[in-house]
Order: structure tokens, then sequence, then C-alpha cells
């Protein structure tokens, strides 16, 4: 596992390899949100990396990134953006919602629904970005609508005002090759655009193993784990 004093060693090397690729694909540098991926990680390391400069942290759990959003808070860690990337239940988009900067994994009309309306009910009048889920490999374990589905929900999604639909996500299948891999973003990057203009030109994909060919794929947002804070216990 990266010991603690690594960590900022793994962060710059990352920065370097998401600039490397951008420069590959002609992409303007800085154009890929780079989401560290803390679940299972405790509250020191994120803070670790949030003293680096790094705001942009990603949770699988609604649990966990509650509790952690307390700690981190009540550390000072008040500029963190925490994204939510994992499935998410409709009982507990309530007590997500004020805590969470973006929803990657939106996978039902009676998710965006909740969403939305729970979104709609909170001060200020502001948007809560999504990402509609696309199961990718049509596998029967993973969540995420099927590819088929991706237009009629994404044009629903024109009837929430509550809610910003930024674009597409996905999870390829484990152990596929490199040019699998490739050939899964490209689908999702060319389904994208099927979806506009209901979809605004943004793609989450890529994680510890393939995120250089996500973002030479056109991936907007990453979501890095491993890579970054090691190996999970």
């Amino acid at each position: 596992m990266t010991s603690p004093s690594s960590l900022g060693d793994a962060y710059r090397a990352i920065l370097e390899r998401i600039a490397a690729a951008e420069k590959a694909a002609g992409r303007h540098p800085g154009s890929t949100c780079l989401i560290a991926v803390s679940k299972t990680q405790p509250a020191d390391r994120i803070e670790e990396l949030y003293a680096l400069g790094h705001r942009d942290f990603g949770e699988n759990y609604v649990q966990e990134l509650l509790e952690k959003a307390d700690i981190l808070a009540a550390r000072g860690c008040d500029e963190i953006r925490w994204h939510f990337i994992g499935h998410l239940q409709s009982k507990k988009v309530k007590s997500l919602l004020p805590h969470v900067y973006c929803v990657h994994s939106v996978d039902s009309e009676k998710l965006l629904g909740e969403i939305a309306r729970r979104q709609g009910e909170r001060e200020g009048g502001t948007r809560m970005p999504i990402f509609i889920e696309i199961n990718i490999g049509d596998e029967a374990s993973k969540s995420g609508i099927s590819k088929s589905a991706a237009r009629p929900l994404t044009e629903r999604s024109a009837d929430f005002p509550d809610v910003e639909l930024l674009g597409l996500m996905c999870v390829p299948e484990a152990n596929l090759s490199e040019d699998q891999i490739t050939a899964r973003f490209a689908e999702l990057r060319e389904l994208e655009k099927e979806c506009r203009p209901f979809t605004r030109g943004q793609l989450s994909m890529g994680m510890s193993h393939d995120f250089e060919l996500a973002i030479v794929q056109g991936a907007t947002h990453i979501r890095v784990g491993t890579a970054l804070f090691g190996a999970r216990k």
C-alpha cells in the first residue's frame, strides 16, 4: 500500500499522466476533472490530499460520505467537492444532497425524479449536476440503464429543472483488453452525442487502470483510487 509520505508523489505522477494523455488527444490542459476515489480511506488521507490542493473526491456509500464530510468540514476542509459515484437508493437522496456536489450514478427515472424533488426543496435555487449511468457491457451484475434507454431518459431529464444533466457515466467490464476498453469508451462518447441537446458533452469514465485511454476518448471526469491511495485494505 502506498505510504502516507508518498501520497504527494503518487498525486503528482497522476497529474503528469493526465497532462500527457490530454496532450496526446489534442485537448486543452486541465480539461479533465480528477476525482480522487476515497472509499475506505481514512479522513487523514483525504485531508493530506486536500492540503496538496485537491478538491474533488468520490465516495461509493452514502453513510461513509456523510461521516467523512462532517469530520473534514470540522477540520476546515470546507472546499471539498464530493462526487457520489456508487449505487444510490432513492430513500437516501434526502440525506445525501446537502453534502454532495455531483451524482454520477443516476440509473432510473425514479431516482432522477427523487433527486430533482429533493433538490427543489433546498434553499438557494441551484441545480444538482448529475450523470446518467449506462450499463455499457449489458452486465446483469451491474447498475446502470441499457444503451437503448439512454435517449429516452435524457429527454425525460428536461422535465426536471432542478437537475443539470452533464452527460453519461460507465464502468466497462473487468478483464478487457486495451482495445476493448477503448471501444467501450468510444461507444459511450458516441451515445452521449446521440443524447444531445439534453446532455452537456461530459463523460464520467476511466479508473486507475484505464484513465488515460478514457481521456483520449473524451472523458471529462475520471475516477482514480488505487493508483492514488494504493490498494484498499
